[in-house]
């Protein structure tokens, strides 16, 4: 008798319900989620038949967990069922829309019953590829918070402070400059600024860590915070310089965390044994190659072919047919993370690969906007790391982009 386990989650406690081939009821019951709760779930399903070289199937609402993280030992198969798709499910049984929290993990327990060879159980990933996961997301959304922390202060700066805004335009990373940073805390307003010597400017520059270049730089940024500028009411200003004194901290915070997840990332990706396979493809570096392995994982069968990663990634193309209607568009169901790695991998590539440049030349050429020729090009480069991961091989210019090296010969 095959027995199918459903659990709906929530933040203290949870409901087990167990059923079996024929959707008779086994079981069911609430767990706490702690310990203990974990150990009375375990135990439940050995007692209707849960070993470890046949574990019950569990379906649940989320992927994440302390739960989830107990259940993934050994074989056991984990399905993550969307809870949108949970609810359609939940009407296929009643139309009065009622709802309970054991009925829900009835539901999905049932989903198992019927349909699980229509979803996908969580990928068999390894420990390190999992902690790359968790690393490479942190990072990711670091950057993304520093990022907004540097749009607020550079709109607060121009609404009382352009002088600033002057002083590091056109600077690599800009106002996430240490520089820019160790500058700004130090002239925090406009008539603050206006008093300090060359001398002061130098030794914000050092606390930052310039070590070239630092008495021209100085005197640089002195004649700037010196130019002609309108300036806002002295009470507002001093409120304004304030308020960027909070930003500055926040800014700073941030900028650390991002280069110290930054380096964990790099130390973690590193021992991957996938690691040289990613490093080996045009545009992808220690950082964009740990986000890529993040969202694909580590798991040879958790795609069935090359189409299956591109539809995950959402680079490939998407068909809607009815009648005589036809239209091919763009995924918007996809992993939201990996599309954007690939859009900065498929632009870095362009100057790293003649092959990757002519093929998104051809698209631009053939009537595809930017973003479609990067998308293209993106899913041409993930067919080829699906092939280079699947066979343990390098990525070969050559071989990738054959017709480009063909051209070549011939113009040989």
């Amino acid at each position: 008798m095959k027995v199918y386990c459903g659990i709906d989650w929530a933040e203290r406690h949870h409901d087990v319900a167990l059923v079996d081939d024929s959707g008779t009821l086994l079981a069911k019951r609430r767990i706490t989620d702690d310990a203990a709760g974990y150990r009375m779930l375990l135990e439940l399903l050995a007692e209707h038949g849960d070993t470890p070289d046949d574990p019950i199937p569990v379906a649940i609402e989320t992927s994440h967990g302390l739960l989830v993280a107990t259940l993934r030992t050994g074989k056991r198969q984990i399905f993550a069922v969307n809870p949108l798709s949970a609810a359609r499910y939940r009407d296929r049984h009643s139309v009065s829309r009622k709802k309970s929290d054991p009925g829900d993990a009835l539901v999905l327990a049932n989903i198992l019953r019927t349909d699980m060879d229509v979803h996908r159980s969580l990928p068999a990933d390894s420990d390190l590829a999992r902690a790359i996961t968790v690393l490479a997301r942190a990072q990711q959304d670091a950057v993304w918070h520093r990022q907004q922390l540097v749009n607020q202060v550079r709109s607060l700066l121009k609404t009382f402070y352009p002088a600033a805004l002057d002083a590091f335009l056109g600077k690599q990373h800009g106002l996430a400059r240490p520089e820019a940073r160790a500058v700004l805390a130090t002239a925090l307003t406009p008539a603050r600024a206006a008093k300090l010597s060359v001398t002061q400017f130098q030794a914000a520059l050092r606390r930052a860590g310039r070590v070239r270049g630092i008495e021209a730089e100085a005197q640089r940024l002195r004649e700037a915070f010196r130019g002609d500028h309108v300036r806002q009411p002295q009470a507002v200003e001093d409120a304004m310089g304030r308020q960027l004194t909070a930003l500055i901290v926040q800014l700073d915070a941030a900028c650390r965390a991002a280069d110290d997840l930054a380096e964990a990332v790099e130390e973690s990706f590193r021992e991957h044994p996938d690691a040289d396979i990613l490093l080996s493809f045009p545009g992808l570096g220690v950082q964009l190659g740990a986000r890529v392995l993040a969202e694909i994982g580590d798991d040879r069968d958790r795609f069935t072919d090359a189409r299956a990663l591109k539809a995950y990634a959402g680079s490939a193309p998407i068909t809607r047919a009815s009648g005589k209607k036809k239209f091919v568009g763009r995924r918007f169901i996809k992993n939201d993370r990996l599309i954007t790695a690939g859009f900065l991998w498929a632009f870095a590539a362009l100057t790293s690969s003649p092959g990757a440049d002519a093929h998104y030349r051809r698209r631009r050429e053939a009537g595809d906007w930017h973003a479609q020729a990067q998308r293209h090009l993106f899913n041409r480069l993930l067919g080829q790391l699906y092939h280079c991961l699947q066979s343990r091989q390098l990525f070969d210019e050559h071989r990738a982009f054959t017709s480009f090296s063909t051209d070549l010969a011939v113009a040989a």
